[in-house]
């Protein structure tokens, strides 16, 4: 695959995006302050699109059966544009009928895990198929990178017009934003898989889908993988509903000094990616390092950077919290392009036409663990406050339970055995695009 059509890719991802992003946030302040319903509401919502992502295995399932992607990919988007949609105009409805129009948004918010699902695991598995060993981090990089673009473009244009607000003005706006996603993904994937290029489904066609799963699972590399995408993703989401009380609990930090703190850990997440995106290249001979010692570098420095936030717990306003979050969100940016580079990796190791049944199982528990590890850094700071009757220091005990399990990441991640070169499927260097001469090997690339 060429970064050309790498970078159409990325539109995709973009589009999904500017759509996600709309549900996840926008609707999210909606319900809370303009509607003033309980934000038990809105969480439960986007706790439901995650639950829902636990189709993800039996979506890559259904697309290695078939041997194409570009189907799911294109009916993921449909249905995510329906749902993000339909979620804007049963938040909209809910202000004269709040029944019905929680129960719409609610299935709403089901049909946007259902689209997010197809369509994401089949562009990550569509990466990993096309994409050579030696490209495949900084395409993790830019896709990701792009979808970045996409929810941040999506919110600021889309606050903009939602000015003054209505509900009325609402449903135009996310009707406007997921009909523009949806044609901007139907262009951008458009040709990128040929007919010929159609997967042989002989180990599939026999087979059903627990069977495929249970091949999977009794792989010992995608069985361990699994298990640390889990624990990473809780490691990693378990902080992000806890850090800006916590910054105005210690430091002192107003609102909107605590949002921008926020920003800047973005940022960083941002930049981590920029310099995990030169795994497994040589600049001046030197070797920049293989995906999985970025893995495990990211998971140890995250976890060093958690226990910086715990001593900052201890000190007080005198610790420097805003480069300490920084260096947290590039070892958080710098792990994920990383893991996202060696799931496209092992996606082809193991048996044959099983590349979807991977990404999937991998996709549903990365949603899991984002799904429980927000509810879970709440939870466990509220019970650390009950008994340690102190706040900062329930604070400081997540922080450092956090820390423990990126270091069990990164000892998980040392398991691993990576694939000594890229997957000989049908698919992985398509015949229009013959493969690159001299594909590094394994320890160079992953």
């Amino acid at each position: 695959m060429s970064w050309f059509s790498i970078f159409r890719m990325g539109l995709v991802q973009l589009a999904l995006g500017a759509i996600v992003v709309l549900t996840t946030s926008t609707l999210n302040r909606v319900m809370v302050v303009e509607l003033q319903l309980a934000a038990l509401v809105p969480g439960l919502m986007v706790a439901l699109h995650y639950v829902v992502q636990l189709t993800r295995p039996r979506m890559g399932f259904g697309s290695d059966r078939g041997g194409l992607r570009t189907p799911w990919i294109i009916g993921g988007m449909v249905v995510l544009a329906l749902g993000g949609f339909g979620a804007a105009v049963g938040t909209a409805w809910a202000a004269t009928a709040p029944v019905a129009g929680i129960a719409l948004a609610a299935f709403s918010y089901a049909l946007v895990g259902l689209g997010v699902s197809a369509t994401g695991t089949s562009v990550l598995v569509l990466l990993a198929t096309r994409v050579p060993a030696e490209r495949r981090a900084g395409a993790a990089t830019l896709v990701w990178v792009m979808m970045i673009v996409g929810l941040a473009g999506c919110a600021g244009v889309a606050g903009h017009f939602l000015d003054p607000f209505s509900p009325a003005r609402l449903v135009g706006v996310s009707g406007v934003v997921s009909a523009s996603a949806l044609l901007l993904a139907l262009v951008a994937i458009a040709g990128i898989e040929r007919r010929a290029e159609r997967l042989t489904a002989q180990t599939t066609g026999r087979t059903d889908f627990r069977a495929a799963l249970r091949e999977v699972w009794l792989e010992p590399d995608a069985r361990r993988f699994t298990i640390f995408v889990l624990v990473s993703m809780l490691a990693y989401s378990a902080q992000d509903l806890i850090l800006e009380p916590f910054a105005g609990f210690r430091f002192g930090f107003t609102p909107g000094e605590s949002t921008q703190l926020s920003g800047l850990q973005h940022g960083g997440t941002l930049a981590g990616m920029l310099l995990a995106a030169m795994a497994g290249r040589q600049v001046a001979g030197v070797s920049l390092g293989a995906l999985r010692h970025w893995i495990v570098g990211g998971c140890v420095a995250s976890a060093l950077a958690l226990m910086g936030l715990v001593i900052g717990a201890v000190v007080g306003p005198e610790w420097p919290l805003r480069a300490n979050v920084f260096v947290l969100g590039v070892a958080n940016g710098a792990f994920s392009i990383a893991a996202i580079g060696s799931m496209m990796a092992l996606a082809g190791h193991g048996r044959a036409a099983r590349e979807g049944t991977r990404m999937g199982l991998w996709g549903a528990a990365q949603a899991v663990g984002f799904a429980v590890g927000g509810v879970a850094g709440t939870a466990a700071s509220d019970l650390a406050r009950w008994a340690l009757d102190s706040q900062v220091a329930a604070y400081g005990l997540v922080f450092a339970v956090e820390a423990a399990l990126f270091i069990a990441a990164a000892l998980l991640a040392l398991r691993i055995a990576m694939p000594a070169r890229a997957p000989a499927s049908p698919v992985a260097h398509p015949v229009a695009e013959p493969p690159p001469r001299g594909v590094p090997r394994a320890g160079e690339t992953a």
